[in-house]
């Protein structure tokens, strides 16, 4: 019955969208989890901190193992938990909700992933350089971006192989690139075509200490670095080669879409807890005789927050939905990742600016979460180029 004629205390049908029991009770995992085992562990650690010694590291991941929550994203046929984007994207919502963020969700429990394109690799490839990370937790990097930059990477990457015989010779720079400095290997994207072709982009595993090989870490806002890489006539054998030359961005087409929602979905946990921290704070705070909380201008505040994360929240579920369900995903992934991670960047100012000196203070995680998610808003695709690729796809009559 359409809802302008029903009748007038009628009950509701039971039919809207939520989650699936399933999920709700994975969601409810993760909470717990990082409530009783993360969060407490993370105030033995200094303010800055990237990391776990692994004395600390391992038993957590053990007590992480034994809940289901290990290499997520990885089909369980080789042994990794096998979660679909939603799961995914659920799971990195809630572990963002520490002071190490969405750049070290629930402070590396739940293991790694092996770069996606690995799974497309040959028995010999996934035995060797995918399977350690599974069985064993780590994280191996994934080098596209380049100081050349461009919207489009495929089309601005000049980091050249080149065949010799029985390997390829690499040639070029790498940057911005998360992990290189403690990851054993990498998949690196170099150009075996013409330049300016998409699809002339070749895809290696390449390991950290072949020779010709040099990495540096570039200094950032937050206390993570990520590095340039610098290849020097860098030997690569025929067998690290992934997939057919020339095919390197169809292979990574799919991973790099559907990580999106995951990405905006770890902003969205970050800014929900600094709401969740800042209601308190303003209920609690006396300011000109009456608790903060009874500010007009205070309520505002949290109210615009709330209304934007509800809706940013349901965006990314959405699209994450749509992957799940087999959907092209590409205009769904730069929406929510664009409004998540503004959204997020937004609503944790508003926060600090009720916390006032507090806010800044290093007693507090806002500080840490303003600069990561300063950098939210250009990872994953600056958020010019996720707008670029919506109004694309509007003015092609493509929705």
């Amino acid at each position: 019955m359409d809802a302008a004629v029903r009748n007038e205390g009628e009950d509701f049908p039971t039919g809207a969208w939520e989650l699936p029991e399933e999920l709700k009770m994975l969601q409810e995992t993760v909470r717990r989890f990082m409530e009783t085992e993360v969060r407490p562990l993370e105030e033995t650690l200094p303010h800055d901190a990237f990391g776990l010694p692994p004395e600390l590291l391992k038993p957590l991941q053990a007590k992480a193992r034994a809940l289901g929550l290990w290499s997520l994203a990885t089909p369980k046929a080789y042994g990794g938990a096998g979660m679909g984007v939603l799961a995914q994207t659920l799971v990195a919502e809630e572990a963002a909700k520490c002071r190490m963020g969405a750049y070290f969700p629930a402070l590396g429990a739940f293991g790694g992933d092996p770069p996606n394109v690995l799974l497309r690799g040959t028995p010999e490839q996934f035995e060797r350089y995918a399977k350690p990370i599974i069985e064993n937790g780590g994280k191996a990097f994934s080098a596209i971006s380049e100081p050349s930059g461009g919207s489009d990477p495929a089309r601005s990457i000049r980091c050249r192989a080149e065949l010799r015989g029985d390997h390829y010779v690499l040639n070029g720079t790498k940057l911005w690139i998360t992990a290189a400095g403690s990851a054993k290997y990498g998949v690196v994207y170099a150009r075996t075509g013409e330049l300016g072709q998409r699809g002339g982009i070749t895809c290696f595993i390449v390991e950290s200490d072949t020779p010709g090989l040099t990495m540096r870490p570039v200094g950032v806002i937050r206390s993570y670095s990520p590095y340039e890489l610098h290849f020097e006539n860098v030997k690569v054998p025929v067998e690290n080669r992934l997939g057919e030359e020339g095919q390197g961005f169809k292979l990574a087409e799919t991973w790099l879409v559907h990580a999106r929602m995951p990405y905006a979905a770890g902003t969205i946990g970050i800014a929900q807890y600094a709401l969740d921290l800042a209601i308190e704070w303003a209920k609690s705070r006396e300011v000109f005789g009456s608790p903060l909380a009874e500010k007009q201008a205070i309520q505002w505040m949290i109210a615009d927050s709330e209304i934007e994360l509800r809706a940013a929240r349901l965006l990314t579920y959405q699209a994450a939905w749509n992957a799940d369900l087999g959907k092209d995903v590409k205009v769904d992934a730069s929406v929510c990742k664009v409004f998540g991670t503004e959204t997020a960047f937004r609503v944790v100012d508003r926060c600090i600016q009720i916390f006032g000196a507090m806010g800044v203070a290093q007693e507090l995680p806002l500080e840490r979460w303003f600069r990561e998610l300063r950098i939210k808003r250009i990872g994953e695709g600056p958020s010019e180029v996720h707008r670029m690729v919506v109004s694309r796809s509007l003015l092609s009559g493509r929705r």
